[in-house]
């Protein structure tokens, strides 16, 4: 394994407060990591998906391992990626716990599906990605997880489901274009 580690030695203290209102400016596309098999089974809302590899097809997701994901991704050793769509707000604060129903109770409400590795797959999810863990690395209160690609569903829906500045915002392709482009200097516009 390739790592460096080192220790860095800051001159002040960070509060978690002011690093977290400063990650607000970064907006995030939400997900619904899926865990488990059967009824054994929970997931967790993360902006912190990301594409590592395209040849072989892997991406990273950053998991607290705290959580009670955690246990079941290490035990099953597979994980599903839902890319939300902007309609999905209620699967995104479930997920995130906000109404405080936990493990399969979260499931309920929306239709799944299981495809290679058997996890939860949400369909209408702009995207549901069945992965298996192919190395984990572990950093303080996360881990970055890394999942190979087992397969792919895309869904028709086009608007995407975004957090921003602490709240969940619709990103249409459509009709989001066109206003960035009225923010253009007109140099660029072309």
């Amino acid at each position: 394994m390739n790592s460096a580690v080192r220790t860095i030695k800051i001159d002040y203290e960070l509060s978690a407060d002011d690093f977290r209102k400063s990650m607000r400016h970064l907006a995030g596309g939400v997900s619904v990591i899926t865990v488990g098999r059967g009824n054994d089974i929970t997931g967790m809302t993360v902006t912190s998906v990301a594409s590592l590899s395209v040849d072989p097809p892997t991406l990273i997701v950053s998991i607290n391992r705290e959580s009670s994901s955690w246990p079941l991704l290490k035990r099953h050793g597979c994980f599903g990626v839902n890319i939300l769509n902007a309609d999905q707000v209620d699967i995104a604060e479930r997920f995130a716990g906000k109404d405080g129903l936990k493990g399969a109770e979260r499931f309920a409400g929306a239709e799944w599906f299981t495809r290679t590795s058997g996890v939860p797959l949400l369909a209408g999810a702009l995207a549901a990605i069945d992965c298996e863990v192919e190395d984990i690395v572990e950093r303080h209160s996360h881990a970055i997880v890394i999942g190979r690609v087992l397969d792919v569903r895309r869904s028709p829906h086009s608007a995407a489901l975004v957090y921003w500045q602490g709240q969940y915002v619709a990103l249409d392709h459509h009709e989001d274009a066109g206003s960035a482009l009225l923010r253009l200097p007109a140099a660029i516009q072309g």
